[in-house]
């Protein structure tokens, strides 16, 4: 299937844009060099082109507000970045005011917390579920980033905010394990149950470690989230560039177009960005 056989808008649903700074970017040891230099719009814009993408959604990498004011700058420079999902301190008791200084900001879409590297018991906080109300209040969708041993935790979360619109970032990274597989499989289940909630299919490479990957490897979990969530709630996201630790930008695409392949051009539509579109309210494309 070549870019051209799909229709409507091919869109980017995660990717990041850094200037790399070690004492900011601690989480990038040793065994990701790669990952160590600046990731800027104009990087990324080659990339675009190759793989078909007219749109994209900018997701924050450092937990600052500086970096949401500087992805939304960003954003008015390149307009193919199509929205923003950024970091505000959402526990905080001054968030409301955080939040209405940006919610003018039409480029904003959502915000995010690297929930996966807190303890247990950090979406049960008080505090956080009551940024959670506020944020339903303007309209923002919330990005939640765990990894799948915290499903759990976070099931019980999305249920108490039923009017709140939910991504679950990376199919909520499984540990990708014989017995990690029926866990995860299990939970996402209970997900999906929740209409409320949409799911991207992304990061999924770098969560197989140093396994050696090929798409028949990944296929099983796809096909979960395919059968669960439906293509209706179903967006790509490359996750770049993370993602370029194990797989290539457009080979990334080129995975998820094979997965697809036997799906209705409607269905494919949804996954390759009508989905991401309508859940972000994103503007109309502009040419790259």
């Amino acid at each position: 299937m070549s870019l051209q056989e799909n229709a409507g808008e091919r869109i980017d649903a995660h990717h990041h844009l850094w200037r790399y700074d070690e004492a900011e970017f601690g989480w990038i040891d040793d065994t990701m060099n790669l990952l160590r230099r600046d990731f800027l719009a104009p990087d990324l814009t080659p990339l675009l082109q190759v793989s078909g993408v007219t749109g994209t959604i900018a997701v924050q990498a450092r937990q600052t507000i500086e970096e949401t004011h500087w992805l939304l700058t960003t954003a008015r420079q390149f307009p193919w970045i199509r929205g923003v999902v950024g970091w505000l301190p959402i526990s905080d008791v001054r968030f409301e005011d955080h939040l209405d200084l940006l919610t003018a900001e039409p480029m904003l879409k959502g915000l995010r917390h690297i929930v996966q590297a807190e303890p247990p018991g950090f979406l049960d906080d008080p505090g956080f579920n009551r940024g959670i109300r506020q944020l339903t209040r303007c309209g923002l969708t919330y990005d939640l980033l765990i990894f799948s041993k915290q499903l759990e935790e976070a099931l019980r979360f999305v249920r108490r905010h039923p009017q709140q619109s939910f991504v679950i970032d990376h199919i909520a990274k499984p540990n990708m394990e014989a017995v990690g597989f029926a866990f995860w499989s299990r939970l996402i289940r209970e997900f999906a149950d929740l209409s409320n909630v949409t799911c991207k299919i992304s990061g999924m490479v770098t969560e197989t470690r140093g396994t050696p990957w090929n798409p028949e490897f990944l296929k099983p979990y796809f096909d979960v989230v395919l059968e669960t969530f439906g293509p209706s709630r179903l967006m790509t996201g490359t996750d770049w560039p993370v993602l370029t630790m194990r797989c290539g930008y457009r080979q990334w695409w080129q995975t998820v177009e094979e997965w697809i392949a036997p799906l209705s051009a409607f269905e494919r539509s949804n996954i390759l960005g009508e989905t991401a579109l309508r859940v972000y309210h994103t503007i109309p494309a502009q040419v790259l």
